[in-house]
Parts: C-alpha cells; sequence; structure tokens
C-alpha cells in the first residue's frame, strides 16, 4: 500500500489545487444561507489575506511532485503523506460544499485542519523547503480559517453573537496555534500563516469596535511571542 501513497498524494494534491478552477469563485459563505444572516462578519479576514492560497497551492504541488520522483521509497514521507491524502483529498470538494452548505463546510475543514495538523507533527527535520514547510503553511492557515468558519457559523446561526462568536474563535484558533508551535518550534512557516490570517482579521476590523480590534490584537502578540521563542531558542541552540 505504501508505494501508492506518493501517486495518491500527486493526484489528492492535484484535486485540491484545481477545485478552484471547477467552482464558483468564493469569496465567503453567502449570508442568506444561515438563519442569521451575517454580512461582513467580524471574524473574517480582509479579502487580500485570501492570496496566500496561491502560495500555498504552489508549495503543495511541489511537495506532491517531489514525493513522487524524489522520494517515493521514503518511509520518512510516507508518514507525511497518508495524513495529507486524508485532508486534500475531501478538501477538493471544500468549495463546493461551502457554496451551499456552511455547516458542513465547517465540519470538513475542521476534518481536513486536524490531517494537516497531523501531518506536520510526523514531517521529519529534512527536506524542510519542500516537506515541512509547505505542510506547515497550509495546517497554518487552516488553523485560522476553519476557526473562521466556525465564528461566522456560531453567529449565523444564532448561537451568540457575531462579535462574541469572533472572539471564541480567535481564542480558539490562538490556542490550538500555540499547541502546536509548542511542538514543532522547528516549523515557522505555521507560525507565519496563523499571523499573516490574524493581521487580515485586524485590517478587515480597522475602524470597527474596540472588542474585537483589541481581542485579535492579543491573540496576534500571543502568537508573534510564541513564533519568536521559538526562532530565538532555535538560534540559540545553532550558536551552542
Amino acid at each position: 500500500m505504501k508505494q501508492f501513497l506518493p501517486t495518491l498524494t500527486l493526484l489528492a494534491t492535484a484535486a485540491f489545487v484545481l477545485s478552484p478552477y471547477v467552482t464558483d469563485p468564493f469569496s465567503g459563505f453567502d449570508a442568506q444561507r444561515f438563519p442569521v444572516p451575517q454580512i461582513d462578519p467580524p471574524v473574517q479576514p480582509a479579502g487580500y489575506a485570501f492570496a496566500i492560497w496561491g502560495i500555498i497551492y504552489l508549495w503543495l504541488a511541489v511537495f506532491a511532485i517531489m514525493g513522487v520522483y524524489a522520494r517515493r521509497h521514503d518511509a520518512d514521507w510516507h508518514h507525511v503523506q497518508g495524513p495529507m491524502i486524508l485532508s486534500l483529498g475531501p478538501g477538493a470538494l471544500w468549495l463546493w460544499l461551502a457554496g451551499f452548505s456552511p455547516l458542513g463546510a465547517t465540519v470538513l475543514i475542521f476534518w481536513m485542519l486536524f490531517f494537516a495538523i497531523q501531518a506536520l507533527l510526523r514531517a521529519p527535520m529534512r527536506d524542510r523547503w519542500v516537506l515541512q514547510a509547505p505542510v506547515g503553511l497550509y495546517a497554518g492557515w487552516l488553523t485560522a480559517a476553519a476557526h473562521v468558519s466556525l465564528g461566522v457559523s456560531l453567529g449565523g446561526y444564532g448561537l451568540v453573537s457575531s462579535q462574541w462568536a469572533a472572539i471564541i474563535a480567535l481564542a480558539g484558533a490562538t490556542a490550538l496555534a500555540v499547541w502546536v508551535l509548542a511542538r514543532r518550534p522547528d516549523s515557522p512557516d505555521y507560525g507565519v500563516a496563523v499571523i499573516w490570517a490574524f493581521i487580515g482579521v485586524l485590517v478587515a476590523n480597522l475602524g470597527g469596535t474596540a472588542l474585537i480590534i483589541g481581542a485579535t490584537s492579543v491573540a496576534l502578540l500571543i502568537v508573534v511571542l510564541a513564533s519568536a521563542r521559538n526562532l530565538w531558542a532555535g538560534h540559540t541552540q545553532a550558536a551552542l
């Protein structure tokens, strides 16, 4: 079975990367799909932040191609490819599902996130730029994106106000990011993706309520400090 993992990873990655070309453009859940319409929910990052997907798609393609042509028989890569298949394969349906079922899309993106983090935790130190880095960036962005979906859904189904939904989502994403960074201090790419998303949320709320700006700023600061601590520890270790 393991000999098929590189090929399956390539197919799953291709389906994931090509999915935006076979679905309608996505700019957020349809506000009218919720009992409480979510128009410009405060948890959603500014539009420019989603440009990171271009880098993620390209880097994942490099990872998948390298796995087939250069690391086909590498057991360390196989340990990463298994959970990545389980994340990317179903993830190819996410844009389609998000067009009509925000709740289903929220469940799916947490599925994707779970296996992306599993893949990152398994990634070896070597082959950093073609294995750990793309997986880390992907997992980091999913950490933020999954909690954005959660926040929009919490507000959309009237469980809490949109502001408290944003705070809950930010707290969840921050806690998970700190947990992952503590276990993979050698993966700054993960932290960069989360930081990028939080900056996008902060930009989207400039001029808005102080509560959301403050909560986002605190979340951003925590992840920045956790990432900086890892970088400093790695630099110090290298110096020794």
